[in-house]
């Protein structure tokens, strides 16, 4: 199958959002579209039958109009549309093993009334194979689409491999044309909390370590991408405030999630969880080992 990216189709606002940036990251990587709406009831496709007759006429109106809007858009893009006959999450789950990306949807902390916005989109986040990005359609100005304006934010650990996490930020700042930001929260231990504020050596020691450890593990990626400008920060607090903080006026925020292996329930760390509901721009979860 061609590489595509994968857009989930719900037919509210969030995931018309999230397939308008689809369309401009599939345009900008040079890659097939797919809207995707995922609904168990859908029947075989009927022959002559009218439209007030066709039980999946609103199925297919979703996607239609949504590939109508976006070719309007972009009108060199190529764009297909998938009707699946199954739930949602074992469909969305599917496509994300066959797509460079898929794309859902998002509203924080709201509560949800669509299924690709609750427990499944959670559980596909955290499943996934391939990156999940999620959308909100607060973050689209009139005229705009969200992610479009600002630069790439990617949240490193320093601890493990991180190859697949560079190197879809690094690809994604490349395709944009825009610099890219890494960013590295690391929380100060209670002995260096004194009364009058942080002990210097404490904080100036784990500075400069964290420094070299993060040089070192952009240094193969700056060079794969020498067009890419790379600003590198480190902050003493908790990862998951120093994450947030950073995503304020990105384009997209790059976390990773570790792979799990088949015994071990699929789940979000506090670092992911926190940036999901409350960084106001996209957000793209990329699983690695």
């Amino acid at each position: 199958m061609e590489p595509v990216v994968t857009v989930g189709l719900d037919g509210t606002p969030e995931s018309l959002a999230a397939a308008r940036w689809a369309a401009d990251e599939a345009e900008r990587r040079k890659l097939t579209l797919r809207l995707l709406h995922a609904w168990p009831l859908l029947v075989p496709e009927p022959t002559h039958v009218p439209s007030e007759m066709d039980q999946n006429y609103w199925a297919k109106r979703i996607v239609h109009n949504a590939r109508a809007e976006l070719q309007t858009r972009h009108p060199g893009l190529s764009i297909v549309g998938n009707l699946v006959a199954d739930d949602a999450q074992t469909a969305l789950l599917q496509a994300a093993s066959e797509s460079e990306m898929i794309v859902l949807g998002s509203r924080g902390l709201e509560p949800v009334e669509s299924y690709f916005l609750g427990d499944i989109s959670m559980t596909v986040v955290a499943r996934a194979e391939r990156p999940v990005v999620l959308v909100r359609a607060e973050t689209r100005e009139e005229g705009s689409t969200p992610g479009t304006a600002g630069g790439v934010v990617v949240a490193l650990k320093l601890h493990g491999p991180c190859d697949d996490l560079l190197e879809f930020s690094f690809a994604t700042a490349s395709a944009r044309g825009m610099p890219l930001r890494v960013v590295h929260g690391q929380s100060v231990p209670l002995h260096a909390h004194l009364p009058w504020g942080m002990d210097h050596d404490v904080t100036e020691e784990m500075t400069q370590d964290a420094q070299k450890h993060l040089s070192q593990a952009l240094r193969p990626w700056r060079e794969k991408f020498p067009r890419v400008e790379v600003v590198d920060s480190i902050g003493l607090q908790s990862p998951a405030k120093v994450v947030v903080r950073a995503a304020k006026g990105a384009g997209l925020l790059v976390i990773g999630r570790r792979k799990h292996g088949p015994a071990l329930a699929p789940r979000l760390g506090p670092v992911a969880t926190a940036a999901i509901h409350h960084a106001g721009c996209p957000v793209a979860v990329v699983p690695h080992d």
